[in-house]
């Protein structure tokens, strides 16, 4: 192995001699390391943005859109401050609250935008969302009876600010015919901005849950809906199903998947294309070592002849090529790690740079956030390496076990 090892760095050396005729072999061979470093780099950044992003959607977006979702379609649930207690006790809840959905529109002067209105319960929203952690000005658990928060997109549209007054259009439906009436008019304090990033921005209401009673004619024992979150986002589904099972009402069941889903398996599918594509390029990369290889060892002929005259086996040679092969493998991947895991950990800062550089921001307004997000998993790095040197070690076989098979007799007897 010793052996091996030294011939291999003797023919790396010679190689890359000024006055080798073989130039071409190095350019082939270096390309393939810089191929490699490029695909392991590429790679390493790719699934770390992904880990970002689903880092992001469970711990941002997760934690304020509704984890589980019980929705009256009819009448409403009546009584909800028993049922919130006994939700709270089932297995796998973490927090319950009641509240009140509807559409409407926010008006300030002449300005005019469509949103999504929930009356919330201040003293438990806190349990079932963070919203919070995203508010300036009043919290949602501050909310007073004549406050409102309100999206920061929806006030920007509005051309509003905290300490306005918002009128707030709800519409009304009729008890006997189902038509609609006049919508009701209620102006209310602009108290707080919500500042999250993405579509929750332009189009999140919040109001006291006794307004939207009162506005919607419900005494203070009804509401709409009921919302829970849960310990494990991922199996939320299910949990709502089997909890869904504890409550009396009639009511839909929603969860997270049902609303956010797409956009989860919209990470998981590019995560498997990132896979495929990136390792595709490694293994041409690998490729090139076969060729670089194999024109090594037609170049080398006369060497490895000499050196199974001398005695050396054909385990030496099979050695010699594939650490040869093996080491263009380790400077690529040693070099591509280096790289990756340092644009990794600064992708964040790189892309505000450039964002502010060029004065456009790519995500504004498209996702739940306005950032590049960047999760290192050294889970990641570990299978890229070890797939990585699967490769080049396949690649290697044949180059190596072709310079096996020189005849000593033929090559130096011409």
């Amino acid at each position: 192995m010793l052996l091996s090892a030294f011939l291999s760095k003797r023919f790396r050396a010679y190689s890359g001699h000024k006055d080798e005729k073989n130039g071409f072999v190095s350019f082939i061979a270096k390309a393939s390391t810089i191929g490699i470093l490029l695909g392991v780099a590429v790679l390493i950044v790719a699934l770390s943005v992904i880990n970002g992003f689903e880092q992001q959607l469970v711990h941002r977006l997760l934690s304020v859109v509704p984890q589980v979702e019980y929705v009256a379609p009819s009448r409403p649930i009546a009584n909800w401050s028993q049922k919130v207690e006994d939700l709270q006790t089932q297995p796998h809840v973490t927090g319950a609250a009641p509240f009140i959905a509807v559409n409407g529109m926010a008006q300030y002067k002449s300005q005019l935008k469509a949103i999504e209105i929930r009356g919330v319960e201040p003293s438990l929203e806190s349990n079932v969302s963070a919203v919070n952690q995203f508010t300036s000005g009043k919290l949602v658990s501050q909310l007073g009876l004549d406050d409102v928060i309100l999206g920061k997109q929806i006030v920007k549209q509005l051309d509003a600010k905290v300490g306005d007054n918002i009128t707030l259009l709800i519409p009304q439906i009729s008890q006997k015919g189902q038509s609609l009436l006049a919508p009701k008019r209620v102006t209310l304090n602009l108290a707080g901005v919500i500042e999250m990033g993405g579509p929750i921005d332009s189009t999140a209401a919040f109001i006291h849950l006794n307004k939207a009673q009162q506005t919607l004619g419900y005494d203070e024992t009804q509401v709409t809906g009921l919302r829970l979150s849960v310990d494990d986002v991922f199996s939320a589904h299910q949990i709502a199903l089997k909890v869904g099972q504890t409550i009396d009402d009639y009511v839909y069941i929603s969860s997270w998947f049902r609303t956010q889903g797409s956009l989860y398996q919209d990470i998981q599918m590019v995560r498997t294309i990132v896979y495929i594509v990136v390792f595709l390029i490694i293994a041409v990369a690998s490729f090139n070592i076969v060729s670089s290889l194999v024109m090594e060892v037609r170049e080398k002929q006369g060497n490895i002849a000499i050196l199974k005259t001398m005695g050396a086996k054909d385990s030496t040679i099979l050695a010699t090529f594939v650490m040869q092969g093996l080491m263009q493998a380790f400077v690529g991947v040693a070099l591509g790690t280096l790289i990756g895991v340092v644009l990794a950990l600064n992708i964040s800062e790189l892309f505000t740079w450039i964002s502010q550089l060029f004065g456009a921001n790519p995500l504004e307004g498209v996702y739940f956030i306005e950032f590049l997000p960047s999760k290192l998993v050294l889970e990641d790095i570990g299978i890229t390496v070890i797939v990585t040197f699967v490769l080049a070690i396949l690649a290697t076989i044949y180059p190596a076990w072709q310079a096996t098979r020189v005849d000593p007799a033929k090559v130096l007897g011409n």
